[in-house]
């Protein structure tokens, strides 16, 4: 059949898209056949299913599946992809208002008859990583809390590659984290004694795949821009936690997150020298100046700690969202 029929192909234009959340995207795929000038060969209905592969290769999440008038998406791509269908041999993929959950690979198939075929396109995500442990201190998440912690902050576990790009970037942390595949790892550009010792090259640190349960890391997540005002409350007097919560409720606002905050940083070149609190009673402040007092050596967002909730004044980082 192979031979004797018009070979089906799939085609990707770009094997890498760009986008980032609230943002719309298309993924392209075209098919063609090698013999004929036409889309199909008129015999059988064309059947369009993308599927986005997992870190777990054997494994697919389904996105959309066309077939003649039918359409269905899955899960929580419902209502935010369909197919651009331009001509009629076009099977791109259109997302609307993506989420941070729809980083990674996708799979675009098109099956008629006995043929099929496939191509693959990633979607990556402008966006920051930061690393993250919670008031118990370091090492004290397992993979599905760090998961949890990840989401509190407005952010989502991190990939190997969003890690290894940061690590491109300058990221450097010494201690272990969590990624999205259930592998331990942490980028170090400057190497050092405690860190793999001070002989050994800069790179992303790997631990391995460790029990999901039972083993505890910290975790590096992932997060990209927002629909929302990030910034310091202006307020006459500094507050206790209690007090920064309700202050920015009087404001119209929330307490900020962390990864609010670090996306403030990264894509918005926010820089405060004030310390201030943040929904998970932390204290933080971002820098993109460096300058004295501030931060003297590098751009960051500078960690205070994890205060007395109650006896301890800070100001107060909010963030409001756009209606």
């Amino acid at each position: 059949l192979a031979e004797n029929g018009p070979r089906l192909l799939v085609v990707a234009e770009q094997a890498k898209i760009f986008s980032h959340r609230g943002g719309n995207v298309t993924l392209p795929c075209k098919f063609y056949h090698e013999h004929t000038s036409t889309a199909g060969s008129g015999t059988h209905k064309i059947r369009v299913k993308w599927t986005k592969l997992t870190s777990d290769y054997l494994k697919e999440v389904d996105v959309f599946v066309a077939m003649g008038h039918h359409r269905k998406s899955y899960g929580n791509y419902q209502g935010r992809v369909f197919l651009r269908e331009s001509s009629e041999n076009d099977a791109s993929l259109i997302i609307t208002n993506i989420i941070l959950d729809d980083y990674g690979r996708y799979k675009c198939e098109v099956i008629e008859g006995l043929e099929d075929d496939t191509a693959v396109v990633a979607l990556n995500l402008e966006g920051v990583v930061f690393p993250y442990s919670p008031r118990l201190g370091r090492y004290n998440l397992n993979f599905h809390e760090a998961q949890q912690e990840c989401l509190d902050q407005d952010s989502v576990i991190a990939s190997f590659d969003q890690l290894y790009d940061a690590w491109r970037s300058g990221l450097d942390w010494c201690n272990a984290g969590w990624l999205s595949d259930g592998s331990v790892q942490y980028p170090i550009t400057k190497p050092r004694e405690p860190c793999g010792g001070k002989n050994t090259v800069p790179g992303v640190r790997n631990y391995g795949f460790w029990d999901k349960d039972k083993s505890r890391y910290d975790v590096f997540c992932f997060t990209s821009n927002f629909n929302g005002r990030f910034y310091y409350l202006i307020h006459p007097t500094k507050l206790t936690y209690d007090e920064a919560v309700q202050a920015c409720l009087k404001d119209g606002a929330q307490i900020a997150k962390v990864g609010q905050m670090f996306a403030a940083w990264k894509l918005l070149g926010y820089d405060r020298c004030d310390a201030g609190w943040l929904a998970d009673g932390s204290v933080r402040y971002p820098i993109s100046r460096p300058r004295k007092r501030c931060s003297p050596n590098e751009a960051a967002v500078r960690f205070v700690g994890f205060p007395d909730r109650k006896h301890k004044l800070y100001g107060v980082y909010c963030f409001r969202p756009y209606n």
